[in-house]
């Protein structure tokens, strides 16, 4: 697989996963400059830690051992959210919360920590997972994380 071929798988994960360009940009911590050229087969060069982040980001990958099964993502990410809490973020709060946009006070400590510390490619997963289980479009979702965040004030600079 080239890297104009794998451009290509990008371009059409991060339109499955509602993500533009500027935010698989920003969660990369690349350019928006050089997503548009991998997703246009006109990157030259990208070193192999930033294109296997970037695929790792997206839930893609090169392997040459087959695919490994998948944690599930939304309990992952409420495992994650709720490491410093006595009770436990359920994964179906969590996704709820996500499709509707709408965060309790109960939970808003829980997405906090999510949206600050998790890592980012367990919150593309989760996003992903809970569109799937509540037909919400991603993009739908990725609009609640970023007003969320704008509103969290969150330090994170992946949703700045």
């Amino acid at each position: 697989m080239n890297l104009r071929e794998i451009g290509l798988q990008v371009a059409n994960r991060r339109a499955d996963l509602g993500l533009t360009q500027e935010r698989l940009a920003k969660l990369g911590n690349l350019s928006r400059s050089t997503i548009l050229h991998l997703e246009h087969g006109t990157l030259k060069d990208l070193g192999a830690a930033k294109l296997f982040s970037l695929l790792s980001l997206l839930g893609l990958g090169i392997s040459m051992h087959g695919e490994q099964k998948k944690q599930d993502a939304l309990e992952a990410a409420s495992q994650t959210a709720s490491v410093s809490y006595k009770n436990k973020l359920t994964s179906s709060d969590l996704a709820k919360s996500l499709a509707s946009g709408k965060i309790s006070d109960a939970i808003f400590p829980y997405m906090a920590t999510l949206l600050d510390e998790a890592p980012l490619p367990m919150i593309v997963s989760a996003v992903e997972a809970a569109a799937n289980a509540s037909n919400t479009p991603p993009k739908a979702i990725w609009k609640n994380i970023d007003r969320w965040t704008h509103e969290m004030r969150s330090p994170r600079a992946a949703w700045r």
